[in-house]
């Protein structure tokens, strides 16, 4: 039941390091992967990297998260080459350096344009990818709809609000997309979000690691308020999306599963 063999799996920011994780993993697990990613260079060593791991039906597109039309264009040609699409996978998603406050930055002082493209990105690319292929799923009777929150939908981190405040609308849009596509659709079509906890990766690592390799003020306040007393690996998340994209969880949608070490239910007492 937890088979997602033969299944069309799109996966948006496939050339990044959460979807190229997923990516490989669905391969492994027999998937059909359709990758997404809006840089080409990015997108095909991507797809040379799923062919050799066996992903003979593998196939890449450029596409922008942020242009329905664009997304529109894509989807066309998918169900040309595939004729279904079985899961959406929407891990385009970030944050960039101009909207992440300084220590000692005033909120009043961020770079607002930084701000927007974060919160554009975050959100209506996943709302985006979410118009045009629940239209293709509501068609054809089934889908699975995975989207990525975070921790900052739990509670608010400090210095990144523009992050915090998108992840956050996207665990309600994705509640408010479950009920939608269930009562209008039937219980065929799921919508679920995963919330990662942390991870080092390249967004990331200036503000958890130091030069030398020890960890920042920051990575130590993380890990004293992680049970587990460790960052997550990368791995670790591609369990929980295949779960909620198979069988096995047929009765689940409009969750948002932390996979996080604990730290969301831990109050550091």
């Amino acid at each position: 039941m937890f088979s997602i063999a033969g299944k069309v799996a799109v996966i948006t920011g496939a050339g990044g390091v959460l979807g190229g994780s997923i990516s490989r993993h669905f391969v492994e697990q027999g998937a059909k992967v359709v990758a997404l990613d809006i840089r080409q260079e990015q997108l095909d060593a991507r797809v040379e990297e799923l062919k050799a791991l066996g992903g003979v039906d593998t196939k890449g597109y450029v596409a922008n998260v942020l242009d329905i039309p664009s997304i529109k264009n894509v989807a066309d040609q998918i169900m040309k080459d595939f004729g279904k699409v079985d899961i959406l996978l929407n891990i385009a998603g970030g944050n960039v350096p101009g909207a992440t406050l300084e220590p000692d930055q005033p909120f009043w002082e961020m770079d607002i344009p930084k701000w927007d493209f974060v919160t554009n990105l975050n959100l209506n690319g996943t709302v985006y990818m979410c118009v045009v292929f629940t239209e293709i799923m509501a068609k054809q009777g089934f889908g699975s709809i995975i989207n990525i929150s975070s921790m900052n939908a739990y509670r608010p981190l400090t210095r990144i609000p523009g992050y915090s405040a998108a992840k956050s609308a996207v665990t309600n849009f994705t509640q408010w997309l479950a009920a939608e596509c269930a009562l209008k659709y039937g219980d065929k079509i799921r919508v679920n979000s995963i919330a990662p906890g942390f991870f080092i990766g390249d967004q990331n690592r200036k503000m958890l690691m130091n030069p030398d390799g020890s960890l920042t003020e920051r990575s130590q306040k993380i890990i004293n308020n992680t049970p587990f007393r460790r960052f997550g690996d990368i791995n670790e998340l591609n369990g929980a999306v295949q779960f909620l994209c198979s069988d096995a969880s047929s009765f689940i949608t409009g969750i948002n599963l932390a996979v996080d070490g604990g730290f969301s239910n831990f109050s550091g007492v």
